[in-house]
């Protein structure tokens, strides 16, 4: 298995992986302060897409194992991982079999066995919910407890790259016991359990409250008697990333701010101050344009943003989502707001380097006539007030981003060369909790897409892609039968598109999984599915205090934050 190694292009990670000697004892080190800019709204995973609720429940809950800062599989609540050459691993990749850890306990004391594994497996599969990692279980067709400390998982096929139900922050497993009645419809009614979930990492919470602030102490039924080195964590939410960098690297009151994305003449000035580091680890994120594939007239009411609503007048011409792309000049939007820490991107799988396709690099270079002699050809005729319409339907969209210096600056320059093809553009942006939240009440997730365009940035766990890519599935689209949880933000469906999914999933040949990959990958690009703009690097702030860190950009940043301690 070929995995790349992950780039730190602002300082080395292994500078915060020294520091002295290991702590005297658990709690020795005190607490230790975090900024997450963008609020936490829940701490079940399952319930939002959001990367800051998978970082911030990953401080509690456990996968069955992890993705290091080099993006390798290493184990967590199991002993060894299985593989063809132990066993673990059906010889026809049909299954894999997990041994957890004896001697796990959850915070609360009772043991981890097989059955909480099993019911996770239920519970992101109940009938009538809506589970934002859905994708983790696709092509699974059972999971079954062997004994107390064995779980199977068996699929519909021979699953070749097996490593993805229960792996990686996405996919914790959850205490039976805490969420037994909370399948299903009944899965967002749940408060007391998605807000202080019972978990095995090294801390649990103390004091949620949402979109504000988290208080964490050191699970004393963690399974190394000596960590974590804190005694407790303060993860305050909320503010803007400039305030939050500025907090760790220029005043010191805070350890670490997570996804510090600010201008980078600005970053380097604070970095200057001598106080933290600026760490960036490449990995898969992408900022991306999603293009929505269906109506958000308002009168469609429940419809609204649904394939029952019918298709975008304009979204749906292919015309118009090339040339929207044709009209960007990625160069700028790195430069004005990545620096070293963005590339210009046509691909929606940016790494490892083995999957990059090369096929559409024809959009690194903008191409203005060409965009405007598309819409041409496609009827799209200029009016007066400079917009382009076509049959009554005017070519004016609603632009939604989450708040950010960045954001608003790269919405600003998109709007501007949007306009030099007939374009017109309404820029929204909402608040980072509530934009990446997952509240199915809520009109202004992106999950729910109530607008034309918007734009963020995720990423995949590890380095194999298949699990991201199943994610533009035709059952993976948002709607008000899975609670807007579905991951196919553009609303995308095409039998092609999943017939390829399928046959990735059972292909075995390395030479053979990196064509599909790449086929998969220009296949979303070539259909307008979304507009990749920026290749980021995942840019967080670390105090010179701290000790430990293995920053991961192919998992939770934070996924080792047992070993974190104050440096020495």
């Amino acid at each position: 298995m070929r995995l790349l190694k992950t780039v730190l292009t602002t300082c080395a990670a292994m500078a915060l992986a020294t520091g002295g000697p290991a702590w005297a004892a658990r709690g020795a080190d005190g607490e230790l302060k975090i900024l997450f800019w963008q609020a936490v709204s829940t701490l079940n995973p399952y319930l939002s897409g959001g990367i800051k609720e998978e970082f911030a429940s990953s401080i509690i809950l456990e996968p069955l194992a992890n993705f290091d800062e080099n993006g390798m599989l290493a184990p967590r609540l199991v002993e060894t991982l299985p593989t063809p050459e132990n066993g673990g691993v059906a010889a026809d990749f049909t299954s894999i079999t997990w041994t957890l850890k004896p001697g796990v306990k959850w915070s609360d004391g009772s043991p981890l066995t097989a059955d909480d594994v099993v019911f996770t497996w239920a519970y992101c599969t109940a009938p009538g919910g809506g589970c934002a990692q859905a994708t983790k279980f696709t092509g699974v067709k059972s999971v079954e407890a062997l004994d107390p400390l064995t779980v199977k998982v068996t699929f519909t096929a021979p699953k070749p790259y097996p490593y993805q139900a229960f792996v990686g922050a996405t996919s914790p497993v959850l205490q039976k016991a805490q969420f037994k009645d909370c399948l299903g419809s009944k899965a967002p009614g749940c408060t007391a359990a998605n807000f202080a979930p019972v978990g095995t990492g090294p801390f649990k919470v103390q004091l949620f409250k949402p979109n504000d602030s988290i208080a964490y102490v050191a699970n004393e039924n963690y399974r190394d008697p000596d960590k974590p080195a804190f005694a407790s964590i303060n993860l305050k939410g909320g503010g803007d990333a400039l305030s939050a960098a500025r907090a760790v690297l220029e005043t010191g009151e805070y350890d670490y701010a997570w996804n510090i994305q600010i201008e980078p003449e600005v970053l380097k000035g604070m970095v200057d101050a001598g106080k933290g580091k600026a760490l960036t680890a490449f990995g898969t994120y992408v900022e991306r344009l999603d293009l929505n594939r269906t109506s958000v007239d308002p009168g469609l009411k429940d419809k609204r943003s649904t394939l029952e609503g019918g298709p975008h007048p304009a979204m749906s011409d292919p015309a118009v989502r090339k040339a929207l792309s044709l009209a960007i000049d990625r160069d700028v939007l790195v430069e004005a707001g990545y620096g070293v820490a963005g590339r210009p991107t046509c691909n929606i799988i940016p790494g490892p380097e083995i999957y990059v396709s090369t096929a559409n690099d024809w959009c690194l270079k903008p191409d203005v006539e060409a965009a405007n002699r598309l819409l041409d050809a496609a009827g799209w005729k200029l009016g007066p007030d400079g917009v382009r319409a076509r049959n009554g339907d005017k070519l004016s969209f609603q632009f939604q981003t989450s708040t950010n210096s960045v954001r608003q600056a790269t919405q600003a320059l998109l709007k501007d060369m949007w306009g030099q093809i007939g374009v017109g553009v309404e820029l929204r942006n909402i608040s980072a909790s509530v934009f990446f939240g997952g509240d199915p009440s809520s009109p202004d997730t992106f999950q729910k897409f109530y607008a034309d365009i918007q734009m963020y940035t995720n990423f995949y766990e590890g380095t194999d892609p298949q699990t991201y890519l199943s994610s533009w599935l035709c059952d993976k689209i948002p709607s008000p039968k899975n609670g807007w949880q579905g991951e196919n933000y553009s609303r995308y469906c095409d039998a092609d598109y999943d017939r390829m999914i399928a046959e990735l999933s059972k292909t075995k040949a390395p030479a053979e999984r990196v064509r599909l990959v790449k086929a998969l990958n220009d296949k979303l690009i070539n259909d307008g599915v979304l507009v990749p703009l920026v290749y980021r690097g995942l840019t967080s702030a670390f105090s010179n205090r701290l000790a430990g860190v293995r920053q991961s950009a192919w998992d939770s940043e934070i996924w080792n934050i047992a070993d974190w301690s104050r440096a020495r």
